[in-house]
């Protein structure tokens, strides 16, 4: 996080810094980011597919 994104930036107050910080996580990390353990996808996709994948087995 800090090489990402709370180093590229200069934050006036730590208000800022938090709430920025807090949606960069919200939106960018948690949602588009490729993790590796999510076999390089985004947390979102692989719980989709997860999800497709537990359903069919229920099916």
């Amino acid at each position: 996080m800090k090489v990402e994104y709370v180093h590229r930036y200069q934050f006036r107050t730590r208000t800022e810094a938090r709430l920025k910080i807090a949606t960069w996580i919200t939106d960018f990390y948690n949602r588009r980011r490729r993790h590796s353990v999510c076999d390089w996808r985004s947390p979102i996709d692989y719980e989709r597919s997860e999800a497709r994948a537990l359903d069919a087995k229920a099916a």
